[in-house]
């Protein structure tokens, strides 16, 4: 078997394509990342004070100038990840090298793969993040003005799925907003732990060189470098695993509202009409017309904790230091963001065009309905409190039917159906979407002045 020539060495063709797995494909993500982060990286190399400079500025400008061309190559689709170059930190150093001669040789000076995919992976999170909580808060926003617009349309409250007590739309709506909001709050605390820089780490252990890691992580804005330059390897995987859960709960929230959806458009309910424009027909049965978005949503929820599973099962047993186990754990990191990314626009989509039936809605409502309406009357009578469910227990069949509108308009206290404060839920809003802006500017403003052309995160 014929060995194959690569940047680090000789291989046989198969054990290269076993190897190489998938990075050649999933690299092309990669791409303004790694770029950006080897700018950092040749910045800071050009302030190393050696006795022979390792980078003059000249020589680091023409890298920055390259690299810029290679963002734009990429976006025309014209540049190519090789099966020769293995992944894509190695095609950037062959067409710099290719264009710069020696100069490009130099790129990789003080640092290792290991260091640099972790450093990728971590702009790459961060970006991806950002984009999330865009398009997380763009769900919030239209959960919120469902549930505000419905706010008085009665439904019958449930659990374990059976008759409970009044209820509205506007609670429900409101319900789903609020998970969503604390899952926006995960993400930034997974922000903060993602905003540490590895470069310069290394194979796990430094280098003899008086590099300049602040600088680095500086350049990229990030707002500390990973203080241990072994852990800064070893948080490969254990980062990837700690967004994904992120995903995963969002994902949950998803879920949830998905399986409500299909529940409430049921003809048995019909509480709620999908837009016809989000559901597909049977191939056999004429007047179906199927929920398949939900549906999807709810398994691809699945498809997202195992993504998070797989990884932390990837990472539990390796020692410390690079192991090549961790390649495996870039295809479901990058896989559970673009499925959460997906599943949130969509669900906006739909959403922002479903519409309720108010008459099935108040149809839903049953005498029993209103039992523990009855029993706290009871109780407001001076009735202690199990004496007037036993009464109302013992005498459902007498019970009368209240208006369920009035009924609801009856709970006014914290959270309840007429005690829901939606300027508290726009408060939260407008905070999410600051605090993402406010980081979102940060790091472009970083990355501009680093590269020498407008960066936006997109």
């Amino acid at each position: 078997m014929s060995n194959k020539k690569t940047t680090v060495g000789s291989v046989s063709k198969q054990v290269l394509e076993y190897t190489a797995g998938r990075d050649i494909e999933l690299d092309r993500l990669l791409v303004d990342v790694d770029c950006i982060a080897t700018a950092a990286h040749v910045k800071m190399l050009e302030q190393v004070p050696c006795d022979v400079p390792i980078l003059s500025k000249e020589e680091c400008d023409k890298i920055i100038s390259s690299l810029n061309e290679i963002r734009v190559q990429k976006n025309k689709g014209k540049f190519k990840i090789r099966l020769s170059d293995q992944d894509v930190h190695l095609a950037i150093e062959r067409v710099l090298t290719l264009e710069l001669g020696d100069t490009g040789k130099k790129i990789h000076t003080g640092r290792s793969r290991n260091d640099q995919v972790a450093v990728d992976l971590r702009l790459y999170g961060k970006e991806q993040l950002l984009l999330i909580l865009s398009e997380l808060t763009d769900l919030i926003k239209v959960l919120i003005k469902f549930g505000k617009r419905y706010q008085l349309v009665p439904m019958v409250g449930r659990t374990h799925m059976q008759p409970g007590m009044p209820s509205s739309v506007g609670l429900w709506a409101s319900a789903h907003a609020e998970s969503l909001l604390d899952d926006a709050k995960l993400i930034f605390h997974i922000l903060e732990v993602n905003d540490q820089c590895p470069l310069g780490s290394a194979a796990s252990y430094g280098v003899p060189l008086p590099i300049n890691r602040e600088l680095t992580a500086a350049l990229l804005g990030f707002s500390r470098v990973t203080h241990n330059v072994l852990y800064a390897n070893n948080s490969r995987g254990k980062i990837e695993s700690m967004v994904l859960s992120g995903m995963s709960q969002i994902m949950l929230t998803l879920s949830r509202l998905a399986q409500d959806l299909i529940i409430f458009t049921m003809p048995e309910f019909n509480y709620f009409i999908l837009p016809d424009s989000f559901c597909t027909g049977s191939s056999i049965m004429p007047q179906k017309n199927n929920p398949d978005v939900c549906e999807l949503v709810r398994a691809k929820s699945s498809r997202v904790k195992a993504a998070e599973l797989m990884v932390y099962d990837i990472v539990k047993a390796a020692p410390s230091g690079y192991n090549r186990d961790l390649q495996e754990a870039k295809e479901p990191f990058i896989d559970g963001i673009s499925i959460t990314r997906s599943s949130l626009t969509i669900m906006s989509a739909m959403l922002d065009a479903t519409k309720i039936n108010k008459g099935n809605l108040i149809q839903g409502f049953t005498k029993d309905v209103f039992a523990t309406d009855f029993a706290l009357e009871l109780v407001a009578d001076g009735v202690p409190f199990r004496d007037a469910y036993q009464s109302v227990k013992e005498n459902l069949d007498s019970l009368s039917k209240i208006n369920p509108i009035e009924a609801v308009q009856k709970k006014t206290h914290t959270g309840a159906p007429m005690g829901l404060n939606w300027k508290r839920y726009q408060d939260q809003i407008s905070k999410v979407n600051k605090n993402t802006k406010k980081i979102k500017r940060s790091y472009e403003k970083a990355v501009t002045s680093l590269m020498g052309i407008p960066y936006e995160v997109r």
